[in-house]
């Protein structure tokens, strides 16, 4: 008899029983292991017997079949054993275990690859260890692991990234640089003793920024236009604004791909290299050597620069060496951590950088944040009357309807697909230098005048065009 069952929810314990492999080819769920057997959900598009005698062979125990809607079946498969680019995935769902013929580090790197993780978080408690991967922007249990085998795995990063294992008090930086299973990429490796233990962060840095074209990133025409005349001066400085994971460096990879040729000299320093690119003179920067950001950029003035990309300005130091290498003829690309475009100057006046030369050198500040967008398959049109928005939140203008996600085999029932950024461009004409000048920080009515769109104007439009949900826009206005 079928049985007529809700949505299905897998820990991470139950879900790693099997992997996405078995999962899909014998559409199976597991519903609970005991120490003798396991019982499996199925639907009834398989020959019960067969399959049950089959899996006893496969698992070694005595094996339950229980059968339920093919529907649900097919939901959490989509939802907990993405099937995405299948015939190109070899990364195994099962757990760590010590003496298995594969090697873990490489299967779980690969499968983070492809899933497009942008960083696997290692860490342990008191209870249990896990391993989560960010994909979209969001953090998704991946794994529970024994505790006797989360030390083995901790070491086996610490070596592929050439760190002590003996050093378990202190904090330790590292680089993989990963060729395995078809892919080929480095990764960044950061390692935190925790109360219970030593926490890995991996961040996954894609080595070809080939592909990128900065017209698809998500300017506007007139954003696009404003910030291009910007960077094609022959000096001055670009600033990008936003949190960790806005996609800054994407945006300044992007616009080094524009102004790269054989009549330039482009010289960066990065902490890491998250891309690279041919004609381009990149630099790792090592603090524990000396090598900052002032001190390569103090080097750089020596070797000829035409362009020079700054990974991040940190400190006045660096922000200084900025402004005097922009005065000297050069074009200074950089990153700061602001809330906002216009919050940068008053950021960099805190630093130190006097006003008046702020006001000389820099010809556009710009703000992004990432925002998801919902799935095109199965996003849901409802009347703005059956939105409840939240008490703070302020619609800039009126609308009739927005999208809500609903989740789908497509979009692995997440409700959303990808990420766009969102920009706010503010180009510094000679009345905008005047108010850095004179320390005027409120501006509304001229950027009011240059028609600036602000990031939560932009973020709303989307949510008009119903590109994305009414969560993601007020957690972006939230952030700001």
């Amino acid at each position: 008899m079928k049985e007529s069952i809700g949505n299905i929810s897998l820990a991470a314990e139950e879900k790693q029983l099997i992997t996405s492999e078995q999962a899909w080819h014998y559409r199976i769920i597991p519903k609970e292991q005991e120490e003798k057997s396991i019982t499996f959900y199925t639907d009834d598009s398989t020959d019960k017997l067969s399959l049950q005698e089959e899996l006893e062979i496969v698992f070694g125990k005595d094996i339950r079949i229980e059968i339920i809607e093919e529907a649900v079946i097919q939901e959490t498969l989509s939802r907990y054993y993405r099937n995405q680019n299948q015939e190109k995935r070899t990364a195994s769902n099962s757990g760590f275990q010590l003496g298995r013929e594969y090697d873990f580090v490489i299967q779980l790197i690969s499968e983070a690859e492809t899933l497009d993780c942008s960083d696997i978080h290692i860490e342990t408690y008191e209870e249990k260890c896990r391993i989560r991967f960010r994909i979209d922007g969001k953090l998704i249990e991946k794994y529970v692991i024994e505790h006797g085998d989360y030390p083995a795995l901790v070491n086996k990063l610490k070596i592929r990234a050439n760190l002590d294992i003996a050093e378990k008090r202190l904090p330790q930086d590292g680089r993989i640089s990963f060729n395995e299973m078809g892919h080929s990429f480095d990764i960044r490796v950061s390692v935190l003793p925790t109360l219970y233990g030593e926490k890995v962060v991996l961040r996954l840095l894609s080595r070809d920024a080939t592909d990128l074209n900065i017209e698809k990133l998500g300017f506007n025409e007139i954003q696009l236009k404003h910030y291009l005349e910007a960077v094609k001066k022959s000096s001055g400085i670009v600033l990008i604004s936003g949190p960790t994971g806005s996609g800054k460096t994407t945006t300044l990879y992007a616009t080094l791909k524009e102004l790269n040729n054989e009549k330039t000299n482009i010289i960066t320093i990065e902490d890491p290299i998250e891309y690279t690119l041919p004609g381009i003179n990149q630099v790792q920067l090592k603090e524990n050597i000396g090598l900052t950001f002032s001190a390569a950029l103090r080097s750089f003035l020596r070797q000829d620069p035409d362009i020079i990309m700054l990974g991040e300005i940190r400190d006045g130091e660096t922000a200084k060496m900025a402004i005097r290498a922009a005065l000297t003829g050069h074009l200074v690309l950089s990153t700061i951590h602001t809330n906002s475009a216009w919050g940068t100057i008053s950021r960099l006046i805190d630093m130190g950088v006097p006003p008046y030369l702020l006001a000389s050198t820099l010809n556009v500040t710009a703000a992004q944040r990432l925002v998801r967008l919902l799935c095109p398959d199965c996003k849901q049109s409802v009347s703005v009357e059956e939105i409840n928005f939240p008490d703070s939140f302020k619609p800039p203008y009126a609308i009739d309807t927005v999208c809500t996600p609903q989740g789908c085999e497509k979009c692995f029932y997440t409700g959303y697909s990808g990420r766009k950024a969102v920009y706010e461009i503010i180009p510094i004409n000679n009345i905008l230098a005047e108010k850095v000048k004179s320390e005027e920080f409120r501006v509304e009515k001229e950027l009011k005048e240059m028609n600036v769109v602000q990031l939560h104007h932009k973020a709303f439009d989307m949510l008009a065009e119903g590109l994305t949900s009414i969560e993601e826009v007020y957690y972006l206005l939230m952030a700001n």
